[in-house]
């Protein structure tokens, strides 16, 4: 029985390693739709995007042009999630409460009325976006160094986020974690 145990374990740390790797690269050219494909995908995402910009440096532009029009975080979150610099990964859209929240480590997340994380299915994409709505008179400063203190850019398995960007337009607070581009 012990044998089979050593043998199931060794097993997963060897999956677990191989899950860690880097994906082989793929010597072979792309297709002529895959590359007509890419383009389009391109051209859409540089409509949103000032070139040279990264994932999060765009998703703040978006949010603070949709803080100034919409009232409601979730409004905010289900645009930046369909938002064509993240449109790749698929993120979907949940509300959150007060407590231990996806790329804080230890620390417990207070001081929000309402909040949304906008994060994709896949869990080695390092990527975590969140929309949060302050109360009146609340210091929205201190809430948003409060994020930056005890967001931990490897809170995911495997991989790491480039970038961490926290910003505020009157009582609505973004945060987002991710790579500086999303190009496969």
């Amino acid at each position: 029985m012990k044998k089979i145990i050593a043998i199931l374990m060794a097993l997963v740390m060897v999956l677990a390693f191989a899950a860690c790797s880097k994906a082989p690269v793929d010597d072979e050219p792309a297709t002529e739709a895959e590359t007509v494909a890419d383009e389009v995908v391109s051209e859409e995402a540089s409509e949103d995007a000032v070139a040279g910009d990264t994932v999060a440096q765009t998703l703040v532009a978006e949010f603070k042009a949709l803080a100034a029009t919409e009232t409601d975080a979730q409004a905010i979150a289900d645009k930046l999630a369909a938002s064509a610099a993240v449109s790749a990964i698929g993120p979907a859209t949940m509300p959150v409460e007060e407590g231990f929240l996806t790329g804080f480590d230890n620390a417990e997340i207070k001081g929000f009325e309402a909040g949304v994380m906008f994060a994709p299915m896949i869990g080695t994409i390092p990527f975590v976006g969140y929309v949060f709505s302050l109360a009146d008179g609340a210091d929205v400063d201190a809430f948003v160094k409060g994020l930056e203190d005890n967001a931990n850019l490897r809170w995911n398995i495997c991989t790491e986020a480039e970038e961490m960007a926290a910003v505020a337009e009157g009582n609505f607070v973004f945060f987002v974690m991710a790579p500086a581009s999303l190009d496969a």
